[in-house]
């Protein structure tokens, strides 16, 4: 029931909209990175030039009565080159990653023309309250708009403003984890392990998710510990992306170097601490392997949500379940509270709570991951869905709760 349409881009476009000022530039300053933001021109003016093409390319599609959802910090400015071609549609515009401090954001030349850009729009949908609140913050004192009662005022229109956060297909990640090939993988791994515990990080390659911390401050619990350290063993999956950016070239040596390092200097001839791998992996393979984790390691620097977060919870044995250990500055904390909250930049936090989670009682394990699960069932990709659909048409939709409450049928 679904209709995609898919353009081209040239490599020009390729190099300054997406290489260049959508990760280059937006990526980290979203993620709070000025230090490796690049400000030049000609990113600016290919992202621009993309979205105006984009907007050229699905004006004619929109019938009168669609509603139309822009997704992500790529397409900041459709939603106002779309009312620029006449559009009168209501319009919505959704953030994945954070929503950086006004202050962050005054270093993007020209950030005052993007916020008002997205003014353009009818909805404007934020992960948490502390991003909401930063757009709130750099749209009231930079731009002059005013707020009230969840209604950014500016330029003439109004654009309600709301938290949604994303859930994860919980039904799915259930039926993953029944499935015969995540059986089989929970089996190799806890053969594999060899009576030790495994702690699991899976992220994509990314100066974000503070990996390099996290090897750190894994490290950290190695030397601290020493009658543990060979009780547990770290499997870090990190599939390369977005190789072709200098940044990211920069954090795959230095993790190669990290992971080299530690596991030289700790290793033992029946023992590797780290297990670090640089590839993908399918979605029933990963359930196996978070059923068979006793911890999981979800440590960004700084992440808009974190869905590996939600997706290890919900793949955890209801009797057994293993500990998240969550970054504070994700925003699945939020929601996640029952985790072990962490601040990724302290080796010491970090080791700390490693400690914690291998000696938490099952008791406890099972009371934190109820909760958890919870949450994660309920508000789950369905629900984000209906929530910001419901604000965008403008109406309340009694059948949400119906779906929600289908979504969650079958879990345990």
């Amino acid at each position: 029931g679904v209709t995609t349409a898919t353009i081209d881009l040239e490599e020009q476009d390729v190099d300054e909209y997406y290489n260049g000022f959508a990760n280059r530039t937006l990526w980290p300053l979203f993620h709070y990175r000025i230090d490796l933001a690049e400000y030049e021109r000609d990113f600016a003016g290919g992202y621009q030039r993309t979205n105006e093409r984009f907007a050229d390319t699905v004006r004619p599609l929109i019938d009168v009565a669609d509603a139309i959802w822009v997704q992500d910090y790529h397409m900041i400015p459709l939603g106002d080159e779309l009312r620029k071609r006449g559009c009168k549609n209501r319009i919505g515009f959704f953030l994945h990653t954070p929503w950086p401090p006004r202050r962050l954001l005054l270093t993007l030349p020209n950030a005052a023309e993007l916020v008002r850009s997205m003014f353009a729009y009818d909805v404007i949908g934020f992960h948490t309250a502390e991003w909401l609140q930063a757009f709130v913050d750099f749209a009231v004192l930079e731009c002059g708009a005013t707020f009230d009662d969840g209604v950014l005022s500016g330029d003439g229109r109004e654009i309600q403003l709301i938290t949604c956060p994303i859930g994860i297909d919980c039904n799915e990640l259930l039926a993953l984890t029944q499935s015969e090939n995540a059986k089989r993988t929970a089996a190799v791994m806890r053969e594999s392990a060899n009576g030790r515990a495994m702690i699991v990080g899976v992220d994509r390659l990314d100066y974000s998710k503070g990996l390099e911390e996290r090897f750190l401050g894994y490290e950290r619990f190695l030397i601290e510990n020493p009658k543990e350290r060979k009780e547990v063993f770290l499997l870090q999956i990190a599939p390369p992306s977005r190789g072709t950016v200098e940044s990211y070239q920069r954090i795959r040596g230095s993790l190669e170097a990290l992971s080299g390092r530690i596991n030289g200097a700790h290793a033992d001839i029946d023992w590797v601490p780290i297990r670090y791998v640089n590839q993908g992996y399918r979605r029933d393979v990963l359930a196996g392997v978070y059923r068979a984790a006793r911890i999981a390691l979800v440590t960004p620097l700084r992440d808009g949500m974190n869905l590996v977060a939600k997706e290890f919870v919900a793949a955890q044995d209801p009797e057994d379940p293993g500990v998240l250990i969550l970054s504070r500055f994700a925003g699945a904390a939020a929601q996640l509270t029952e985790a072990l909250q962490v601040n990724p930049h302290s080796a010491e936090d970090l080791s700390d709570s490693i400690r914690t989670a291998l000696a938490m009682p099952r008791e406890e394990r099972v009371a934190r991951w109820r909760s958890m699960f919870q949450n994660v069932r309920e508000q789950d990709v369905v629900w984000w869905r209906r929530r910001f659909t419901n604000a965008l048409i403008g109406e309340t939709d009694p059948s949400a709760d119906r779906e929600t409450e289908q979504s969650s049928a079958g879990a345990p």
